[in-house]
Formats: C-alpha cells, sequence, structure tokens
C-alpha cells in the first residue's frame, strides 16, 4: 500500500464508478432502441451500429436525438405496467362477494379507499379505520 497512495485509490475508485454508469447508459440505450416502436427496422439497425461499433459518440447524439422521447417512453413503459399490476390484482381478488347493500365487493372499496388516501382526501388513520370496518 506504501506505493498506491490515498488519491490514486479515490482515483481508481471513480475510473470503476464511471465504466459501470458508462455500462449502464449503454444497455439502457440498446433497450430503448428496440422498444421504440417509431424507429423502423433500418433505423434500429443503423442506431446498434453507431452505437456499438463508436460507442463514445453513437451514445451521445443518441442522447442527444432522442433524449426526449427515450424519457416519454420510460414514463409510458411504468404507467402501463402499473396499469397491468393493479388489473391483475383486481382480477384475482375478484372473488370477493359483493356488498349487497351497495353490488361492490372488498376490493372495489379498498381500491376506492387507496384512492382517497393517496388523493389527500382523508388521512393515514381514518384509512385505517375505514380498512378495518370493510374487512370485518
Amino acid at each position: 500500500m506504501d506505493n498506491y497512495p490515498l488519491l490514486n485509490i479515490f482515483w481508481t475508485m471513480l475510473e470503476l464508478f464511471l465504466w459501470i454508469l458508462w455500462f449502464f447508459l449503454l444497455f439502457k440505450i440498446i433497450t430503448d432502441i428496440f422498444r421504440s416502436h417509431d424507429l423502423s427496422g433500418w433505423g434500429k439497425a443503423g442506431w446498434l451500429i453507431l452505437v456499438i461499433l463508436i460507442p463514445l459518440i453513437g451514445v451521445l447524439v443518441y442522447v442527444i436525438a432522442r433524449g426526449k422521447s427515450m424519457g416519454e417512453r420510460d414514463v409510458a413503459q411504468a404507467r402501463q405496467n402499473e396499469a397491468a399490476f393493479k388489473a391483475y390484482i383486481r382480477d384475482a381478488a375478484g372473488d370477493a362477494p359483493p356488498d349487497a347493500a351497495q353490488g361492490r365487493s372488498h376490493v372495489d372499496e379498498l381500491a376506492r379507499l387507496a384512492d382517497l388516501r393517496a388523493g389527500g382526501a382523508i388521512t393515514e388513520e381514518e384509512y385505517q379505520k375505514a380498512k378495518d370496518k370493510i374487512l370485518a
């Protein structure tokens, strides 16, 4: 350790961090190229060739040219995943018997309560009390 001063250790750690960051960005861009519906097959092939053969310039050009739409695709994918997850939960829990008085199941009532809590209409304490009442 005497021949490797502390500043060199920090420099090595920074280089390692930048390599990890670089590979993360490269994989993110490659998955975005394949996920993009507005690119044709030739466009995807061209971007892949540019990103793989000339990585530094290719990645920078891709981020500059398509960075905004890349973020929009990420947001759309997250919303689609969340909607699919909620639909799956409602389908899986849909076997609960509906409330005879209102024609709604416990799942619908809990979902409505969660929406009220998320919107700030009720507090966490009110949510817990109403949830216990529904499940009782």
